[in-house]
């Protein structure tokens, strides 16, 4: 699909999603990174970038891109997420980002 629609935002976070469920982080990021460019307050893109930091090692890069997807999760009103997010960055704080 990405082929065919590579402006295609839920193309590219299909195959991010894909992609981080089979462990490429990188290749996951590139993707997601597309899809919130061209929807900026996809919560659940940012915190996928997140997580993709994270997996990778970038503690302050998840750090920043889970902070942006709590507020996301506040102002959408997205309390499940919320409480994730919260819980998450609690656990990277004081892990030192070895969460995952």
């Amino acid at each position: 699909m990405v082929r065919q629609y590579p402006e295609n935002e839920l193309a590219r976070f299909s195959l991010g999603r894909a992609l981080f469920d089979a462990g490429d982080f990188s290749g996951a990021r590139e993707h997601l990174e597309v899809a919130l460019q061209r929807k900026p307050d996809w919560m659940v893109v940012q915190i996928l970038l997140g997580k993709c930091d994270l997996a990778q090692g970038f503690v302050d890069a998840a750090k920043s891109a889970l902070e942006k997807a709590l507020h996301l999760a506040r102002v959408q009103h997205h309390e499940g997420p919320e409480a994730e997010l919260l819980e998450l960055l609690s656990e990277l704080n004081t892990s030192g980002g070895d969460l995952l």
